[in-house]
């Protein structure tokens, strides 16, 4: 045959049935088994990154919080210090005016 009388063209001679067997269902026991080998083999392959994330979350927490805390001693300090220093002025103030009217007397 000849190309030009069709033999090169390909021709459907089978019909193709659509139709699935129905699929069986997963028992119970089967299925929770299942569910917990995809729980661990996510875990498995995510674990590392969950981690990382966990570490990244506390780190920016803690930074977060240790700088609040660390601006807050800052300004008790500040506070502490500068009264401190008044009343240290104070009282030498006051024990040189003392001495001095001691030695005017």
């Amino acid at each position: 045959m000849s190309e030009k009388d069709g033999a090169g063209i390909p021709v459907l001679t089978e019909v193709v049935n659509e139709e699935r067997p129905p699929r069986r269902a997963v028992e119970g026991p089967a299925l929770e088994a299942l569910a917990r080998e995809l729980e661990r083999a996510v875990l498995e392959r995510l674990g590392p990154e969950i981690e990382r994330l966990i570490e990244e979350r506390i780190a920016r927490t803690l930074s977060s919080a240790l700088g609040k805390e660390v601006e807050g001693v800052r300004i008790q300090l500040t506070v502490s210090v500068t009264q401190m220093v008044r009343e240290a002025v104070a009282a030498s103030v006051a024990r040189a005016l003392a001495s001095s009217s001691d030695t005017t007397k």
